[in-house]
């Protein structure tokens, strides 16, 4: 028995059906564009452990986004303190 009660001989049946179907290239590609986002993925997230280690605890999501963009929290504060004031 192989894998989860299936056989090999029907592992290999179906890996012969997913390449009559979507064929040497599309499979390479396919696997070429997984690798690609699994290797961002993991980029991304080394990245962000860098940032909690550097402050010595996590950013909220906000200051984060301001310190990449360079920018501050200013406007948004702003646009929150405008859309609560009452007109006579």
């Amino acid at each position: 028995m192989g894998v989860g009660g299936i056989s090999i001989w029907q592992l290999l049946i179906i890996l012969v059906i997913v390449l009559l179907l979507f064929g040497t290239k599309r499979l390479k590609g396919i696997g070429s564009d997984l690798g690609e986002a699994i290797r961002g993925f993991r980029s991304s997230m080394a990245n962000s452990d860098k940032d909690e280690d550097a402050s010595g605890e996590p950013t909220p999501l906000g200051r984060a986004d301001a310190q990449r963009s360079g920018g501050t929290d200013a406007p948004a504060q702003g646009a929150k303190q405008e859309s609560t004031k009452t007109s006579d």
